[in-house]
């Protein structure tokens, strides 16, 4: 199976895991006393965007984007759009969200060229993406660092 072929089957399992887990979260639970719908203090996924991004939602910090294995996605005050001016040392503590592919991209996201080392780079509405290093799994550590947020849809 060439490398083509095995890149859309993973797309389509990601997609479709997405789409099971968007209906998973996403029922209603009604108080039956009240009918009023109880407040959701976990955190919840959707998958969006072919599995570039996904939505996440946390009674903290609201809607954020993360990337298809739930790991947030930060902006940066200092970039413009379509233009990365975190370089050399704001990279180490900030990677950048590496672009694969640039074909096909969904509504809002594009793949930008770096200017530092010319890899390719996703960024939503324009802005370029980040992780954070201190975050593991889906921790969320980087929001309101420096001229850090956690980027939202």
């Amino acid at each position: 199976m060439n490398k083509k072929a095995l890149a859309i089957i993973v797309v389509i399992v990601v997609v479709v895991a997405g789409i099971g887990g968007y209906v998973a979260m996403h029922k209603s639970s009604k108080n039956s006393a009240t009918g009023k719908t109880a407040a959701t203090t976990n955190s919840t996924s959707t998958a969006v965007n072919n599995a570039v991004l996904q939505t996440k939602t946390d009674a903290r910090l609201g809607a954020y984007l993360t990337d298809p294995s739930g790991k947030a996605l930060y902006t940066y005050g200092g970039d413009s759009t379509g233009v990365s001016n975190c370089t050399a040392s704001c990279l180490a503590s900030w990677p950048a969200y590496k672009a694969s592919n640039s074909a096909a991209l969904p509504a809002n996201v594009t793949a930008i060229t770096r200017s530092d080392n010319g890899q390719m780079q996703y960024a939503y509405k324009g802005m370029p993406l980040y992780y954070f290093v201190s975050d593991s799994g889906s921790s969320v550590t980087g929001n309101g660092v420096g001229n850090f947020t956690v980027a939202r849809p």
